[in-house]
């Protein structure tokens, strides 16, 4: 009885009937302390290998188990055959009795099918024997001086069976025939080059490396070859489709990456054979790569199986930038909580096998530790170089990028995605100013009366210029910092600050806003963590109230020597007398530059961390950027013209 005899929707619903929990637990004993089977997630120790504390989990929900401490995992037909010694046909009929399910009728025909893909895949592995073995001798002396020039170490080629195929049209042909193997398995296999004009089949691979492209049973189903003539057409050969290999659904190394992942927790997804061996080399021995094609759909799900977020690795070149935007569009659809993917890109006109060869493995680290979510690429993407100077531009990029947030078909990931494209671009083009008398923080007001909701909470990655209507009163303001850059941070923290205190009925508006406000002065931290303590009830409270608790705190000098600075400055707008519509606009404006500078500069010290070990073009595009929004940063935000007016004091040094 074959194992693929079984209908998978067969064996799904099985594992549906039965939860994992109770196959397992005829076995173990699960430990109270840490099992909640409410939840269905259990714990125990492991019958696998001797252990005392219990580091073997199983959760229903997903039917799976696995150990923590030797690493078996696996489902429910897994455990009856490597703990009970079962077959897996005997497995299924066990727990298809036990589900009351009738067992499938025999599928002659799968069957058949079956038998003829054990013919090819033998076929295949006396043909690995045949190039490992060849590698060893004189006709792979030339093979063995390129491996050895490319670094590769012989351990690292026995790992990963690579081989020679002599320069020859029949070798291999006659070595399998030798061997017993018919025409028809050869041909089969893609292993000759036959057909319609061909009167005599030829050996396909001819005085190249071979790499064996093995499944997930770690079986050869087809082979790589890498040219070692100059001039050949084809510098990297694939085996051609058959009934054991389609390349689309077959991921290099997975077999191997697989099991190493379950130790640093995600897969590297690199360009080539060659760049996977070098990274295993290096000891990142979790690579994986497609087959001289772009990633698929099945591939994708493939990696999506074994981790939550694979890191694709490519070059740092326009094909790598290509490339991965490629996968980018490709993922999007495919989204779902657990399911994204990370981007790292090399310094350009390098791969792993130079970066490791030149650096080591520590600067492979570096680039990996800094690879890129799924939505930093598109964002980077969208905006690198653009110029958005006008409303119709502004508003092309927010289409554009809304229109590909929704093709992700997961609704929360969907959901999320659009959140996170409108804060990067209210944090990009800075939120609309507030005119008239509505008084709205960002355009509108919470329900609660409490705090605006619309102002970003956090910073999009930058983009190129654009620039909003800005008066020059506001370009000198202290608020810019004009000449005095270093105090500008302090003395818009202390604006925001006053003008709340001064004006109690914003902190109604927006206490949220004032409360999460990043103070990068003691001093005024102090001030705020007061002001929080009175109206934490809730209560109304004027400000005679907040400053009668200052002082009770010894406070009230310093804030009153912050006023006094306000006034040297003649920023009238954040102070005791001007009108309320005029000290929202003030507060609303000095928040929002607020976050964008502390945002500008953490993107800033991220950049040129980034950029610190020769860096990539992302990285670099981002730091060029950032200087770019920094310098015009007195262009992002806008006062109104004849602020102050209501106040009946225009704010003449603004």
């Amino acid at each position: 009885m074959s194992v693929m005899r079984f209908p998978p929707q067969f064996l799904d619903e099985i594992r549906a009937r039965i939860p994992i929990s109770e196959v397992i637990g005829r076995r173990v004993v699960w430990d109270r302390r840490k099992t909640q089977s409410s939840k269905g997630d259990w714990w125990a120790c492991c019958p696998f290998h001797g252990e005392k504390s219990p580091s073997f989990h199983c959760e229903d929900a997903k039917g799976r188990y696995h150990c923590f401490g030797c690493g078996v995992s696996g489902d429910h037909f897994r455990f009856l055959t490597e703990l009970e010694g079962m077959s897996f046909p005997e497995a299924v009929e066990r727990l298809a009795g036990e589900a009351g399910l009738p067992m499938p009728a025999r599928d002659r025909d799968e069957e058949k099918r079956q038998e003829t893909q054990a013919t090819l895949i033998d076929a295949l592995r006396l043909a690995a024997e045949f190039f490992r073995q060849t590698l060893q001798e004189a006709d792979g002396a030339k093979a063995r001086a390129y491996l050895r020039d490319r670094g590769i170490n012989p351990v690292v080629q026995k790992a990963f069976g690579l081989g020679y195929a002599p320069d020859n049209r029949n070798r291999l042909k006659e070595f399998l025939a030798g061997r017993g193997v018919g025409r028809a398995e050869i041909e089969g296999a893609g292993l000759v080059v036959h057909g319609e004009g061909i009167a005599v089949s030829y050996d396909r691979f001819r005085d190249r490396v071979m790499f064996p492209i093995l499944d997930i049973r770690e079986r050869a189903i087809a082979f790589g070859g890498r040219a070692l003539a100059a001039g050949v057409p084809a510098k990297y050969l694939n085996s051609p489709e058959t009934e054991v290999f389609h390349k689309g659904q077959v991921l290099y190394n997975l077999a191997g990456a697989r099991r190493a992942a379950k130790g640093t927790g995600t897969l590297i997804v690199a360009e080539g054979y060659m760049d996977v061996i070098a990274l295993h080399q290096g000891g990142f021995e979790n690579a994986v790569a497609p087959l001289g094609t772009a990633l698929t759909e099945r591939q994708l799900d493939l990696l999506w199986r074994t981790v939550p977020e694979p890191i694709l690795c490519f070059d740092g070149d326009a094909a790598g930038l290509k490339a991965a935007n490629r996968a980018a569009e490709l993922a999007l659809p495919l989204l779902r909580p657990g399911r994204s993917l990370r981007f790292a890109l090399l310094p350009e006109g390098k791969d792993p096998d130079d970066l490791l060869r030149a650096s080591g493995p520590e600067a492979m680290r570096e680039v990996l530790d800094r690879a890129r979510p799924l939505a930093d690429l598109v964002w980077m993407r969208e905006t690198g170089g653009g110029g958005f100077d006008t409303p119709e531009r502004r508003a092309e990029l927010e289409g554009r990028l809304k229109a590909m947030m929704r093709q992700i078909g997961d609704e929360s990931v969907r959901r999320h995605y659009l959140q996170d494209v409108q804060e990067r671009l209210a944090a990009f083009f800075g939120p609309p100013p507030a005119r008239g008398g509505g008084g709205g923080w960002n355009g509108r007001r919470r329900e609660d009366g409490r705090g605006g909701g619309g102002a970003p909470r956090r910073a999009g990655a930058p983009g190129a210029g654009r620039r909003s209507p800005v008066s020059e009163r506001l370009a000198r303001s202290a608020l810019l910092g004009g000449g005095a850059r270093a105090t500008a941070a302090p003395m818009r923290e202390m604006s925001i600050l006053v003008g709340f205190v001064n004006h109690p009925l914003l902190l109604r508006e927006a206490f949220d806003y004032f409360a999460d406000l990043e103070l990068t002065s003691p001093e005024l931290e102090r001030l705020r963590s007061a002001v929080i303590d009175v109206y934490a009830d809730g209560q109304p409270h004027s400000r005679e109230e907040i400053l009668a608790e200052l002082d009770r705190r010894l406070l009230l000098e310093p804030f009153q020597a912050c006023e006094q600075k306000l006034q040297a400055v003649r920023l009238w707008s954040f102070l005791d007398g001007a009108a309320l519509e005029d000290a929202r606009e003030a507060v609303r404006q000095a928040l929002h530059l607020q976050h964008r500078y502390l945002s500008l500069h953490r993107e800033l010290r991220a950049a040129e961390a980034a950029l610190a070990t020769d860096g990539d073009d992302l990285a670099h595009a981002q730091l060029v950027e950032i200087h770019r929004e920094i310098n015009n940063l007195a262009g992002t935000e806008a006062l109104i013209d004849g602020f102050g007016l209501l106040s009946g004091r225009p704010a003449k040094g603004i």
